[in-house]
């Protein structure tokens, strides 16, 4: 059995920057529009959104994307991301790569030091060629590479794959990159999801520790865990098989496939399946929320990440023991856990516990189990 480390973290964070604000803006003016037209019709008027409803049902302030100024025309409300011919770098291999050479920076290794490329987010660009072979080819790793996704457990979940293949002796360095491009797949015509997603790019890497070797730090990963149930709370149908529903397979009709979410659901019963998971998952190992110094948790909701922590300590936690990265970043799906993860680390002393926990789609839910060298 080898030590396995997080030697290395990259994150990538997007320029254009969008406010609540902003967001209302474009998203009440089209409904206006929308509305004008429905007074004619007969059909339901839509209601207005608001700031203070996006940072009561969220917590987010701004958040960043790879293209603003489609999203804030209510006449299209979608990002405008040119297509690319196939012999360029796609965008999101090329959002993957940025945050990669950090991560490999961070670790003080080479591109070919690496053996295996594992590209795991909430959505895929494209279904093939994996965009984990587009990025080895583009980095110049070797070995092999492969995409996967579960919801915005991505990231921990292809953690948890890469730890055992290099526990397991399978692989010796495993790059895990989750580039999340999500305002090209979320529907900015829905007041309850509009506001929440932002985009953002992270990246790991995942490695062996001879015998003898020290690396300090570094995260030992002492243990990872994944947990799933079915349910439809948190869904996209936008897919292969879109087309053959359609009248006509030539003009998708996107209306219903993109994301949509029953908030109050997901809240409650992620909450709860949240909670148990952390408390069994560390009781495994010996370990109460008490002994953990600091916790990673998804960046979906600020509300959700306090009510799971005051189940679990019977109090309320503040950011020092649980830092949000939110309010500014959105929730960035698989990428959020990380970047907590990233920025607020530097501070913990050897022997220092971690635990680094996300919930999404799925339901999902993964987890790792840290300690500082």
């Amino acid at each position: 059995m080898h030590r396995v480390i997080i030697s290395g973290i990259g994150v990538e964070i997007p320029g254009p920057k969008i406010t609540n604000e902003e967001l209302v803006a474009s998203f009440n003016a089209w409904v206006d529009m929308e509305n004008a037209r429905r007074s004619v019709t007969g059909e339901t008027l839509l209601q207005k959104s608001d700031s203070a409803f996006i940072v009561h049902a969220s917590g987010v302030q701004t958040r960043h994307v790879i293209e603003r100024e489609g999203i804030l025309d209510p006449t299209r409300m979608a990002p405008r991301i040119p297509a690319r011919p196939d012999d360029a770098l796609s965008l999101q291999a090329e959002f993957g790569v940025a945050s990669a050479r950090k991560a490999l920076d961070h670790a003080g290794l080479k591109p070919s030091d690496i053996d295996l490329v594992i590209c795991s987010a909430s959505h895929h660009q494209r279904p093939y060629p994996a965009i984990a072979i587009e990025m080895q080819q583009a980095l110049g790793t070797r070995g092999a590479g492969f995409d996967m996704g579960l919801g915005c457990s991505s990231a921990a979940a292809a953690l948890h794959i890469a730890v055992n293949l290099v526990r397991a002796g399978a692989h010796k360095r495993v790059l895990v990159t989750t580039p999340e491009i999500i305002t090209g797949h979320l529907n900015f015509r829905d007041r309850q999801t509009h506001f929440i997603f932002g985009d953002a790019s992270v990246s790991m890497v995942v490695e062996g520790l001879e015998q003898g070797e020290k690396r300090p730090g570094r995260f030992q990963v002492l243990d990872t865990r994944t947990w799933t149930q079915m349910s439809n709370n948190i869904r996209t149908n936008l897919g292969y098989h879109t087309r053959t529903a359609q009248d006509d397979p030539y003009m998708i009709n996107l209306e219903g496939n993109l994301i949509k979410q029953v908030g109050n659901k997901v809240f409650k019963e992620v909450t709860v399946a949240g909670h148990k998971f952390i408390v069994e998952f560390l009781a495994e190992h010996g370990q109460t929320p008490q002994g953990i110094r600091r916790f990673w948790l998804h960046q979906a909701n600020a509300r959700m990440n306090a009510m799971i922590l005051k189940l679990a300590f019977g109090h309320e936690v503040d950011h020092d023991r649980a830092p949000m990265v939110l309010e500014r970043l959105g929730n960035t799906a698989g990428a959020g856990a990380i970047i907590a993860l990233s920025e607020n680390h530097a501070d913990m002393k050897p022997g220092d516990y971690g635990l680094l926990c996300a919930f999404g789609a799925g339901y999902s839910i993964g987890g790792a189990l840290l300690r500082m060298l």
